[in-house]
Protein backbone atom coordinates (compact mmCIF):
# COMPACT_ATOMS: atom_id res chain seq x y z
CA UNK A 1 0.00 0.00 0.00
CA UNK A 2 1.26 3.48 -0.85
CA UNK A 3 -0.87 6.46 0.22
CA UNK A 4 -0.83 9.47 -2.08
CA UNK A 5 -0.80 12.41 0.31
CA UNK A 6 -2.54 15.68 -0.38
CA UNK A 7 -0.64 18.94 -0.68
CA UNK A 8 -1.67 19.86 2.90
CA UNK A 9 -0.49 16.50 4.24
CA UNK A 10 2.86 16.80 2.47
CA UNK A 11 3.23 20.29 3.93
CA UNK A 12 2.52 18.90 7.40
CA UNK A 13 5.13 16.17 6.93
CA UNK A 14 7.82 18.57 5.67
CA UNK A 15 7.09 21.04 8.49
CA UNK A 16 7.47 18.37 11.18
CA UNK A 17 10.61 17.01 9.53
CA UNK A 18 12.20 20.46 9.38
CA UNK A 19 11.35 21.31 13.00
CA UNK A 20 12.69 18.05 14.39
CA UNK A 21 15.77 18.02 12.17
CA UNK A 22 16.74 21.50 13.36
CA UNK A 23 15.81 21.23 17.04
CA UNK A 24 15.45 17.58 18.12
CA UNK A 25 18.63 15.62 17.52
CA UNK A 26 19.83 12.88 19.91
CA UNK A 27 21.85 15.29 22.04
CA UNK A 28 18.84 17.58 22.48
CA UNK A 29 16.72 14.58 23.45
CA UNK A 30 19.31 13.49 26.03
CA UNK A 31 19.20 16.93 27.63
CA UNK A 32 15.39 16.89 27.71
CA UNK A 33 15.21 13.42 29.29
CA UNK A 34 17.87 14.33 31.87
CA UNK A 35 16.13 17.55 32.88
CA UNK A 36 14.16 17.77 36.12
CA UNK A 37 10.79 17.85 34.35
CA UNK A 38 11.71 15.23 31.76
CA UNK A 39 10.12 16.91 28.75
CA UNK A 40 10.40 20.27 26.97
CA UNK A 41 7.66 22.88 27.34
CA UNK A 42 9.50 24.92 24.72
CA UNK A 43 9.12 22.14 22.16
CA UNK A 44 5.52 21.52 23.20
CA UNK A 45 4.77 25.19 22.53
CA UNK A 46 6.49 24.87 19.15
CA UNK A 47 4.30 21.86 18.32
CA UNK A 48 1.23 23.93 19.19
CA UNK A 49 2.42 26.90 17.11
CA UNK A 50 2.99 24.62 14.12
CA UNK A 51 -0.56 23.26 14.45
CA UNK A 52 0.44 19.70 15.37
CA UNK A 53 -1.74 19.65 18.49
CA UNK A 54 -4.75 20.80 16.44
CA UNK A 55 -4.18 18.54 13.44
CA UNK A 56 -6.24 15.47 14.44
CA UNK A 57 -9.29 17.33 15.84
CA UNK A 58 -12.40 18.20 13.87
CA UNK A 59 -12.76 21.81 12.75
CA UNK A 60 -15.93 22.38 14.82
CA UNK A 61 -13.93 21.95 18.05
CA UNK A 62 -11.03 24.13 16.95
CA UNK A 63 -8.94 21.54 15.12
CA UNK A 64 -7.65 21.27 11.56
CA UNK A 65 -9.70 18.21 10.60
CA UNK A 66 -6.72 16.02 9.73
CA UNK A 67 -7.93 12.92 11.59
CA UNK A 68 -5.91 9.69 11.85
CA UNK A 69 -3.84 10.38 8.73
CA UNK A 70 -2.45 13.57 10.26
CA UNK A 71 -1.72 11.65 13.45
CA UNK A 72 0.08 8.99 11.41
CA UNK A 73 2.25 11.56 9.63
CA UNK A 74 3.18 13.30 12.89
CA UNK A 75 3.87 10.13 14.85
CA UNK A 76 6.02 8.58 12.14
CA UNK A 77 8.32 11.61 12.31
CA UNK A 78 8.18 11.60 16.12
CA UNK A 79 9.25 7.95 16.01
CA UNK A 80 12.25 8.82 13.87
CA UNK A 81 13.42 11.41 16.40
CA UNK A 82 12.34 9.65 19.63
CA UNK A 83 10.20 12.58 20.73
CA UNK A 84 9.30 12.22 24.42
CA UNK A 85 6.59 14.90 24.68
CA UNK A 86 3.12 13.40 25.44
CA UNK A 87 1.41 13.82 22.06
CA UNK A 88 -0.30 10.42 22.18
CA UNK A 89 -1.36 10.77 25.81
CA UNK A 90 -2.65 14.34 25.56
CA UNK A 91 -3.88 14.76 21.99
CA UNK A 92 -4.71 11.28 20.69
CA UNK A 93 -5.95 9.60 23.88
CA UNK A 94 -7.34 12.29 26.20
CA UNK A 95 -8.28 14.73 23.46
CA UNK A 96 -9.84 11.92 21.44
CA UNK A 97 -11.91 10.78 24.41
CA UNK A 98 -13.16 14.31 25.06
CA UNK A 99 -14.06 14.78 21.39
CA UNK A 100 -15.73 11.38 21.18
CA UNK A 101 -17.53 11.10 24.53
CA UNK A 102 -17.70 14.59 25.99
CA UNK A 103 -20.69 16.91 25.96
CA UNK A 104 -20.64 19.90 23.65
CA UNK A 105 -19.89 22.09 26.65
CA UNK A 106 -16.94 19.90 27.65
CA UNK A 107 -15.54 19.88 24.12
CA UNK A 108 -15.65 23.65 23.84
CA UNK A 109 -14.19 24.10 27.32
CA UNK A 110 -11.38 21.52 27.26
CA UNK A 111 -10.13 20.96 23.71
CA UNK A 112 -9.01 24.56 22.95
CA UNK A 113 -6.48 24.38 25.82
CA UNK A 114 -5.08 21.15 24.37
CA UNK A 115 -4.81 22.70 20.91
CA UNK A 116 -3.10 25.79 22.35
CA UNK A 117 -0.61 23.63 24.25
CA UNK A 118 -1.50 25.16 27.62
CA UNK A 119 -2.87 22.00 29.25
CA UNK A 120 -1.46 18.46 29.35
CA UNK A 121 -3.56 15.35 29.94
CA UNK A 122 -3.13 11.67 30.76
CA UNK A 123 -5.44 8.65 30.89
CA UNK A 124 -5.52 6.56 34.08
CA UNK A 125 -7.12 3.23 33.20
CA UNK A 126 -4.79 0.36 34.14
CA UNK A 127 -5.00 -1.35 37.53
CA UNK A 128 -2.97 -4.10 39.15
CA UNK A 129 -4.12 -7.43 37.73
CA UNK A 130 -6.16 -5.88 34.92
CA UNK A 131 -3.79 -7.34 32.29
CA UNK A 132 -4.74 -4.92 29.47
CA UNK A 133 -8.49 -5.46 30.02
CA UNK A 134 -10.27 -2.10 29.87
CA UNK A 135 -13.31 -3.52 31.68
CA UNK A 136 -11.38 -4.80 34.72
CA UNK A 137 -11.94 -1.83 37.01
CA UNK A 138 -12.16 -1.79 40.81
CA UNK A 139 -11.80 1.96 41.28
CA UNK A 140 -15.23 3.21 42.32
CA UNK A 141 -17.13 6.45 41.80
CA UNK A 142 -20.18 7.55 43.77
CA UNK A 143 -22.28 10.64 43.57
CA UNK A 144 -21.39 13.35 46.04
CA UNK A 145 -24.83 13.70 47.64
CA UNK A 146 -27.14 15.83 45.52
CA UNK A 147 -24.17 17.43 43.82
CA UNK A 148 -23.47 16.73 40.15
CA UNK A 149 -19.94 15.69 41.03
CA UNK A 150 -18.56 12.24 41.94
CA UNK A 151 -16.07 10.99 44.49
CA UNK A 152 -13.49 8.51 43.18
CA UNK A 153 -11.64 5.93 45.28
CA UNK A 154 -9.08 3.40 44.07
CA UNK A 155 -5.63 2.79 42.59
CA UNK A 156 -4.29 3.26 39.06
CA UNK A 157 -0.95 1.93 37.88
CA UNK A 158 1.61 2.89 35.21
CA UNK A 159 -0.18 6.09 34.18
CA UNK A 160 1.99 7.42 31.35
CA UNK A 161 2.68 11.18 31.35
CA UNK A 162 0.79 11.64 34.64
CA UNK A 163 3.66 13.59 36.30
CA UNK A 164 3.38 16.18 33.52
CA UNK A 165 -0.42 16.32 33.33
CA UNK A 166 -2.70 19.12 34.45
CA UNK A 167 -5.76 16.87 34.19
CA UNK A 168 -6.46 13.14 34.19
CA UNK A 169 -9.21 11.08 32.65
CA UNK A 170 -9.90 8.28 35.13
CA UNK A 171 -11.96 5.14 34.55
CA UNK A 172 -14.05 4.15 37.57
CA UNK A 173 -16.92 1.79 38.25
CA UNK A 174 -20.32 3.31 38.94
CA UNK A 175 -22.12 -0.06 38.92
CA UNK A 176 -21.56 -3.77 38.33
CA UNK A 177 -18.74 -6.09 39.30
CA UNK A 178 -15.00 -6.00 38.63
CA UNK A 179 -15.00 -7.52 35.12
CA UNK A 180 -18.39 -6.26 33.85
CA UNK A 181 -18.27 -4.28 30.60
CA UNK A 182 -21.21 -2.20 31.77
CA UNK A 183 -20.93 0.15 34.70
CA UNK A 184 -17.52 1.70 33.87
CA UNK A 185 -17.57 5.50 33.53
CA UNK A 186 -14.99 8.15 32.70
CA UNK A 187 -14.18 11.16 34.85
CA UNK A 188 -12.15 14.34 34.44
CA UNK A 189 -9.94 14.91 37.49
CA UNK A 190 -7.66 17.83 38.32
CA UNK A 191 -4.25 16.24 38.84
CA UNK A 192 -3.51 18.56 41.78
CA UNK A 193 -6.82 18.02 43.59
CA UNK A 194 -6.89 17.06 47.27
CA UNK A 195 -6.66 13.35 48.21
CA UNK A 196 -4.85 12.37 45.01
CA UNK A 197 -1.42 10.84 45.67
CA UNK A 198 0.99 10.48 42.76
CA UNK A 199 4.26 8.52 42.87
CA UNK A 200 6.22 9.27 39.71
CA UNK A 201 8.96 7.15 38.12
CA UNK A 202 11.04 6.98 34.96
CA UNK A 203 10.22 4.40 32.31
CA UNK A 204 12.84 2.38 30.43
CA UNK A 205 12.59 4.68 27.42
CA UNK A 206 13.30 7.84 29.43
CA UNK A 207 9.72 9.02 29.86
CA UNK A 208 7.73 9.56 33.05
CA UNK A 209 4.79 7.65 34.52
CA UNK A 210 3.14 7.33 37.92
CA UNK A 211 1.28 5.17 40.37
CA UNK A 212 -1.88 7.01 41.46
CA UNK A 213 -3.95 6.64 44.61
CA UNK A 214 -7.42 8.20 44.83
CA UNK A 215 -9.11 8.68 48.20
CA UNK A 216 -12.46 10.36 47.70
CA UNK A 217 -11.20 12.54 44.85
CA UNK A 218 -13.73 14.78 43.12
CA UNK A 219 -14.31 14.11 39.43
CA UNK A 220 -16.56 15.36 36.65
CA UNK A 221 -18.38 12.76 34.53
CA UNK A 222 -17.16 12.59 30.92
CA UNK A 223 -19.79 11.20 28.57
CA UNK A 224 -22.62 8.94 29.70
CA UNK A 225 -22.51 7.02 32.92
CA UNK A 226 -21.70 3.32 32.51
CA UNK A 227 -20.54 3.54 28.87
CA UNK A 228 -16.84 4.06 29.42
CA UNK A 229 -15.56 0.74 28.05
CA UNK A 230 -16.88 1.34 24.53
CA UNK A 231 -15.32 4.81 24.50
CA UNK A 232 -12.01 3.41 25.77
CA UNK A 233 -11.98 0.68 23.11
CA UNK A 234 -12.46 3.19 20.30
CA UNK A 235 -9.79 5.38 21.88
CA UNK A 236 -7.42 2.41 22.10
CA UNK A 237 -7.82 1.76 18.36
CA UNK A 238 -6.80 5.35 17.56
CA UNK A 239 -3.90 5.21 20.01
CA UNK A 240 -2.71 1.94 18.46
CA UNK A 241 -2.69 3.64 15.07
CA UNK A 242 -0.46 6.38 16.48
CA UNK A 243 1.89 3.97 18.26
CA UNK A 244 2.21 1.79 15.16
CA UNK A 245 3.25 4.87 13.18
CA UNK A 246 5.84 5.67 15.83
CA UNK A 247 7.30 2.17 15.59
CA UNK A 248 7.44 2.40 11.79
CA UNK A 249 9.38 5.66 12.06
CA UNK A 250 11.75 4.12 14.60
CA UNK A 251 12.51 0.96 12.63
CA UNK A 252 13.09 3.00 9.49
CA UNK A 253 15.84 4.87 11.34
CA UNK A 254 17.23 1.61 12.77
CA UNK A 255 17.50 0.16 9.28
CA UNK A 256 19.26 3.27 7.98
CA UNK A 257 21.70 3.32 10.91
CA UNK A 258 22.48 -0.39 10.54
CA UNK A 259 23.04 -0.14 6.80
CA UNK A 260 25.40 2.80 7.25
CA UNK A 261 27.29 0.98 10.00
CA UNK A 262 27.68 -2.12 7.83
CA UNK A 263 29.42 -0.02 5.18
CA UNK A 264 32.09 1.25 7.57
CA UNK A 265 32.66 -1.45 10.22
CA UNK A 266 35.40 -3.88 9.19
CA UNK A 267 36.07 -7.46 10.23
CA UNK A 268 38.79 -9.69 8.75
CA UNK A 269 39.92 -6.79 6.58
CA UNK A 270 36.59 -6.12 4.89
CA UNK A 271 33.35 -4.32 5.68
CA UNK A 272 30.73 -6.46 7.41
CA UNK A 273 28.19 -5.37 4.81
CA UNK A 274 29.99 -7.55 2.27
CA UNK A 275 29.18 -10.72 4.24
CA UNK A 276 26.31 -12.50 2.54
CA UNK A 277 24.71 -13.76 5.74
CA UNK A 278 24.49 -10.19 7.08
CA UNK A 279 23.14 -8.96 3.75
CA UNK A 280 20.34 -11.51 4.07
CA UNK A 281 19.60 -10.33 7.57
CA UNK A 282 19.40 -6.69 6.52
CA UNK A 283 17.06 -7.65 3.67
CA UNK A 284 14.80 -9.31 6.26
CA UNK A 285 14.92 -6.08 8.27
CA UNK A 286 13.96 -4.07 5.19
CA UNK A 287 11.05 -6.41 4.43
CA UNK A 288 9.82 -6.15 8.04
CA UNK A 289 9.83 -2.36 7.74
CA UNK A 290 7.94 -2.37 4.45
CA UNK A 291 5.31 -4.77 5.80
CA UNK A 292 4.86 -2.63 8.89
CA UNK A 293 4.64 0.53 6.77
CA UNK A 294 1.90 -0.92 4.59
CA UNK A 295 -0.11 -2.20 7.55
CA UNK A 296 0.25 1.15 9.34
CA UNK A 297 -1.18 2.97 6.33
CA UNK A 298 -4.03 0.47 5.98
CA UNK A 299 -4.97 0.93 9.65
CA UNK A 300 -4.83 4.73 9.47
CA UNK A 301 -7.06 4.81 6.39
CA UNK A 302 -9.52 2.43 8.08
CA UNK A 303 -9.58 4.57 11.22
CA UNK A 304 -10.27 7.66 9.15
CA UNK A 305 -13.13 5.94 7.34
CA UNK A 306 -14.51 4.35 10.55
CA UNK A 307 -14.57 1.00 8.77
CA UNK A 308 -16.39 -1.92 10.30
CA UNK A 309 -13.90 -4.30 11.85
CA UNK A 310 -11.31 -1.58 12.48
CA UNK A 311 -10.86 -2.80 16.07
CA UNK A 312 -9.82 -6.25 14.81
CA UNK A 313 -7.45 -4.61 12.32
CA UNK A 314 -5.98 -2.48 15.12
CA UNK A 315 -5.19 -5.57 17.19
CA UNK A 316 -3.68 -7.29 14.16
CA UNK A 317 -1.52 -4.26 13.44
CA UNK A 318 -0.42 -3.85 17.06
CA UNK A 319 0.72 -7.47 17.08
CA UNK A 320 2.35 -7.64 13.64
CA UNK A 321 4.05 -4.25 13.79
CA UNK A 322 5.09 -4.92 17.39
CA UNK A 323 6.80 -8.17 16.39
CA UNK A 324 8.38 -6.46 13.35
CA UNK A 325 9.69 -3.67 15.55
CA UNK A 326 11.18 -6.13 18.02
CA UNK A 327 12.81 -8.11 15.20
CA UNK A 328 14.41 -5.05 13.62
CA UNK A 329 15.54 -3.67 17.00
CA UNK A 330 17.07 -7.02 18.00
CA UNK A 331 18.94 -7.32 14.70
CA UNK A 332 20.16 -3.73 14.81
CA UNK A 333 21.60 -4.19 18.30
CA UNK A 334 23.23 -7.50 17.36
CA UNK A 335 24.77 -6.14 14.16
CA UNK A 336 26.19 -3.15 16.05
CA UNK A 337 27.63 -5.45 18.71
CA UNK A 338 27.93 -4.46 22.36
CA UNK A 339 27.98 -0.74 21.53
CA UNK A 340 24.43 -1.11 20.22
CA UNK A 341 23.03 -0.77 23.74
CA UNK A 342 25.20 2.14 24.85
CA UNK A 343 23.79 5.63 25.34
CA UNK A 344 26.23 7.02 22.80
CA UNK A 345 24.38 5.42 19.87
CA UNK A 346 20.74 5.99 18.99
CA UNK A 347 20.22 2.25 18.38
CA UNK A 348 19.80 1.39 22.06
CA UNK A 349 17.35 4.26 22.55
CA UNK A 350 15.17 3.01 19.69
CA UNK A 351 15.34 -0.51 21.14
CA UNK A 352 14.07 0.73 24.51
CA UNK A 353 11.31 2.84 22.97
CA UNK A 354 10.02 -0.03 20.81
CA UNK A 355 10.11 -2.34 23.85
CA UNK A 356 8.04 0.19 25.78
CA UNK A 357 5.47 0.64 23.01
CA UNK A 358 5.08 -3.12 22.77
CA UNK A 359 3.62 -3.32 26.28
CA UNK A 360 1.54 -0.16 25.96
CA UNK A 361 -2.22 -0.82 25.56
CA UNK A 362 -1.56 -4.55 25.21
CA UNK A 363 1.49 -6.52 24.12
CA UNK A 364 1.67 -8.39 20.77
CA UNK A 365 0.66 -11.72 22.35
CA UNK A 366 -2.46 -10.14 23.90
CA UNK A 367 -3.50 -8.62 20.58
CA UNK A 368 -2.96 -11.88 18.67
CA UNK A 369 -5.47 -13.50 21.00
CA UNK A 370 -7.86 -10.55 20.74
CA UNK A 371 -7.60 -10.60 16.94
CA UNK A 372 -8.49 -14.29 16.91
CA UNK A 373 -11.45 -13.74 19.24
CA UNK A 374 -12.81 -10.85 17.16
CA UNK A 375 -12.24 -12.84 13.97
CA UNK A 376 -14.21 -15.79 15.37
CA UNK A 377 -17.03 -13.46 16.43
CA UNK A 378 -17.24 -11.77 13.02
Amino acid sequence: MDIQFTEEQELLRSSVQRLLRDQYDLDARRRIVASEEGFSRKHWAAFAELGLLAAPFAEDVGGLGGGPLSTMIIMQEFGRHLVVEPFVETVVVAGGLIEQAGSEEQKQALIPDIVAGTKLWALAWAEKGSRFDLATVTTTARRDGDDAGYLLTGEKTAVLAAPWADHLIVSARTSGHRHDRGGVSLFVVDRRVANLDLQSFKTIDGRRAAEISLRGVRGQLLGKEGEGVAALEACRDRAIGALCAEIVGAIGELNAATLEYSKTRKQFGTTIGSFQVLQHRMVDMFIAHQEALSLMQHLSLSLGASDAGVSRLASGAKSKIGYSGKFVADQAVQLHGGMGMTDELNVGHYFKRISSINIQLGDPAYHVLRYAQLDAAA
